[in-house]
């Protein structure tokens, strides 16, 4: 990769990897918490319901979190999950959906005490893809939690086919635990490199990468996630991921973008 080409990145960097942008991003929602388990959960439930217009995205995770008493994992404790009703939540994710994830984390919880020792315990931390296998494994847990009331239809929570999905929401919220730039991500999870974080990929972020080049696959998958972000370890191995909302902003954003 040419100079140019990052230092394009970089001014995309500064300008969008800011707190004043994160302040009107999903992400606000863990970086209330102070307790990693609050944090885990609030990542979870906020990046699965992050897809269409931000400003709906937002109400609508407040919405959730209301639902949770703004405690999210005194809630997955403890809390009347069967008394959750079949309200809306966020688009086709309805209260169904959010009893369905929410048994699965009492279950990982009441097990294993948060969603890192989980990852560790399962094995999933020392591959170098640790997002694919958290998912499968987490969906696993979500399914046989959930044997005796079984959904028709979609979870809406992970990917069923998790395996081969860009797993763009749940990269997302591994971003946020995984990471720690004192900016915008959090970093309460030690068990990740941040070297093993893969770039959540949406439209957006997908579309200025093609116009700056570094994707030329036209589906946004899993293979597309590998491409993009093999190329941007080559300019930043330990970190790959600290571009993402460079390549999301500018996007999301319409600027126009070509290496300078």
């Amino acid at each position: 990769m040419d100079s140019t080409l990052k230092n394009t990145l970089d001014r995309l960097l500064t300008e969008y990897n800011v707190p004043s942008f994160a302040d009107n991003d999903p992400v606000q929602f863990p970086r209330r918490f102070s307790d990693k388990r609050d944090i885990e959960i609030s990542s979870l439930l906020t990046s699965t319901i992050a897809w269409g217009r931000r400003p709906m995205i937002l109400n609508n995770a407040e919405k959730l979190h209301a639902l949770l008493g703004q405690e999210p994992y005194l809630f997955v404790k403890e809390g009347d999950i069967e008394g959750i009703t079949e309200a809306n939540i966020h688009r086709t994710f309805f209260g169904r959906h959010l009893r369905f994830f929410l048994r699965g984390l009492r279950e990982v919880y009441s097990r294993y005490g948060s969603l890192e020792d989980f990852a560790v315990a399962t094995g999933a931390t020392a591959s170098e893809a640790p997002a694919w296998e958290i998912a499968c494994n987490l969906n696993k847990v979500l399914h046989d939690s959930n044997a005796h009331c079984p959904l028709d239809g979609p979870t809406r929570c992970l990917p069923d086919n998790a395996a081969t999905s860009a797993l763009k929401r749940f990269n997302m919220a591994l971003r946020w635990l995984v990471r720690n730039d004192g900016i915008v991500d959090m970093g309460v999870w030690q068990a990740v490199s941040p070297s093993k974080l893969y770039i959540p990929l949406d439209v957006h972020s997908a579309n200025t990468s093609r116009a700056l080049g570094l994707l030329t696959r036209k589906q946004n998958d899993r293979r597309a996630v590998e491409e993009l972000t093999g190329n941007l370890r080559q300019m930043n191995p330990d970190d790959p991921a600290i571009y993402d909302f460079a390549l999301f902003g500018a996007g999301v954003n319409g600027v126009g973008v070509n290496p300078e």
